[in-house]
């Protein structure tokens, strides 16, 4: 092994003593080397790689055993509005931080989500996400994006959207808000239902954004058609939709038989266990998002969202208005723990939360799994699977690798 270190002049971290999820399975124990950012190694049982050994290695040598706890890729969240405090939308400074408290939580990657708001408004942070985007990863987070989950949504599903700032599809809108996004556009919601729908999916389609269904009362021969016309995606299934039913399964029963990839909240207040079970069945479809808003990690209290006034009870996020679900109080790690709790093997969560999410976003190839080559985006999981550390383009966030044990 210290022959396997000495080359390159790059500082290199063995985790060892792990329990690995890799695509090919579980390697138990398994050890992982890091290596300029990149993982550079995963294997089969344990390295023993002694202090006096790293400190004579060629290049610097970091070794942690992890004593026997989870390690997974690096979550990828493509639905989050806030958290720790922070409104995404409130400034520049808010969206950084809103970001980095889910780092804390194991989302190494963020696709950063809007909600329905005037079109300049909606302009305005479509440019600090982009500006937030093209720093690339940073201490505080790395993120690969935008998701404009309005305003062309149906305002019979419309939820917590602001109601007077829904507009009907068109392609002209469409084209100012991706022109702001300057390229970091990757997903916008769509009612496929509504008229000029049509248009700006194929728009969305030609700029290599998804287009994801989601906020319709479409039923499920309009949503079968747009499917079948490309929007490949759908924002919270079962929510903000038409309720599955026997004779009309509406846009989810579409969304499950066309095989689509489907966002689910798995808060264990939007969707039943048994519901997050029936999906996962379906292989590489289900993905675990969050939905939060600024009260996650903060707990109960009066917020906003949209500037609508919101009210978090027993961690249910609420509009004080109607009680319309607004988001949720939700981290990545919570959403995983869940569904492990609910029944789903580890990899399956865990896949649903990293690699199929990494796959939506076309990066697959770069990150989303403990794969030699991958960006070293890695979480560490206790017993429990709560998070005790956070290896992000290979370098430690927050206080640094966990203890040893």
């Amino acid at each position: 092994m210290a022959s396997g270190l000495s080359a390159g002049e790059q500082a290199v971290t063995v985790l060892t003593g792990a329990r690995v999820i890799t695509p090919a399975g579980i390697l138990d124990p398994g050890w992982v080397r890091v290596r300029g950012g990149l993982i550079a190694g995963v294997g089969r049982g344990r390295v023993e790689v002694h202090a006096e050994v790293a400190a004579a290695a060629a290049v610097p040598t970091e070794v942690v055993d992890l004593g026997g706890a989870w390690l997974v890729p690096g979550f990828i969240d493509l639905h989050v509005h806030g958290g720790g405090g922070h409104d995404v939308t409130a400034s520049p400074a808010d969206l950084a931080a809103a970001v980095a408290f889910h780092r804390a939580h194991g989302t190494t990657r963020t696709l950063v989500s809007l909600v329905t708001a005037p079109v300049a408004r909606l302009a305005e942070q479509l440019g600090w996400i982009a500006a937030l985007a093209a720093a690339g990863p940073g201490p505080g987070g790395h993120v690969v994006g935008a998701h404009l989950e309005g305003p062309f949504l149906a305002a019979a599903r419309r939820g917590a959207q602001p109601a007077e700032h829904l507009r009907r599809p068109d392609r002209g809108v469409y084209a100012e808000l991706a022109a702001a996004a300057a390229g970091t556009l990757q997903v916008v919601t769509v009612a496929p239902e509504l008229p000029g729908a049509g248009d700006v999916v194929a728009a969305a389609l030609a700029d290599g954004v998804i287009a994801a269904v989601g906020h319709t009362d479409a039923t499920y021969d309009q949503a079968t058609d747009a499917f079948a016309a490309g929007m490949t995606l759908t924002t919270h299934l079962f929510n903000g939709m038409r309720p599955l039913h026997h004779r009309e399964p509406g846009a989810a029963g579409a969304a499950l038989d066309a095989g689509v990839v489907c966002e689910l909240i798995n808060d264990g207040v939007h969707v039943h266990p048994a519901l997050l079970r029936f999906v996962a069945a379906q292989p590489d479809r289900l993905v675990l998002v969050t939905d939060a808003v600024d009260a996650a990690g903060v707990g109960d209290g009066d917020y906003r969202l949209g500037g609508q006034p919101v009210r978090v009870r027993g961690g249910e996020a609420r509009l004080a208005a109607d009680g319309a679900l607004a988001g949720s109080t939700l981290t990545m790690d919570a959403a995983v723990r869940r569904a492990v709790r609910a029944g789903l093997p580890i990899e399956t969560a865990v896949a649903a939360a990293a690699t199929t999410p990494a796959r939506v976003l076309g990066l697959r190839g770069s990150c989303g799994a403990i794969e030699p080559g991958l960006a070293a985006d890695l979480v560490v999981l206790d017993a429990d699977l709560a998070v005790t550390g956070v290896l992000a383009g290979g370098r430690w966030a927050g206080a640094g690798p966990p203890g040893t044990g």
